[in-house]
């Protein structure tokens, strides 16, 4: 056998090395990640519950989801061990500035679109009306815009016998 037929295997070996490589690198971080919980952290499930971690045993969590409520996973079933900050912000809704010098985003946009000319000069262009119009009068036709014409109807009429006539018709026969 040559070194080109033997080429595509190789090639499909390596794929499947690297790819079971990280997918162990994956489990190994999550094992690690969940070995280090400690009571008083908060935590997410993989069903997308938070809570913190009440009591941490060899292969369950007992977590506090609330006032009263402690509930008992499988280690497994923790998704991701969260910081403080990102406990607090998503459960409490806290946010901790940590630029607070920084300037404040407004909560509408008329600040940022404020300019140094005087208002009056921005209200001295004609309104615009996008608004719909009811039906007008036709000065020529003395017919409402909404009415169709005289003319449409035989146009039409003439398109429907053409179709007909193309379509093979009772005429073709």
């Amino acid at each position: 056998m040559s070194l080109v037929t033997l080429l595509p295997f190789i090639v499909l070996i390596g794929a499947m090395f690297l790819m079971t490589r990280s997918a162990k690198k994956k489990q190994q971080q999550a094992a690690n990640m969940r070995n280090e919980m400690q009571p008083g952290t908060g935590v997410r499930t993989i069903g997308g519950m938070y809570a913190t971690v009440k009591e941490v045993n060899d292969d369950t969590v007992l977590l506090d989801a609330g006032p009263g409520v402690e509930l008992l996973f499988a280690k497994n079933a923790i998704g991701a061990v969260l910081s403080d900050d990102e406990y607090n912000r998503i459960v409490h809704g806290i946010e901790y500035d940590l630029k607070s010098d920084a300037d404040v985003v407004p909560d509408d946009a008329s600040s940022l679109t404020e300019s140094d000319a005087p208002a009056d000069a921005a209200s001295d262009d004609k309104s615009v009306d996008l608004g719909k119009k009811a039906a007008e009068p036709d000065a020529e036709a003395g017919e409402t815009a909404a009415e169709p014409t005289a003319d449409a109807a035989p146009a039409e009429a003439k398109t429907d016998e053409q179709a007909k006539k193309s379509d093979g018709g009772s005429e073709a026969k």
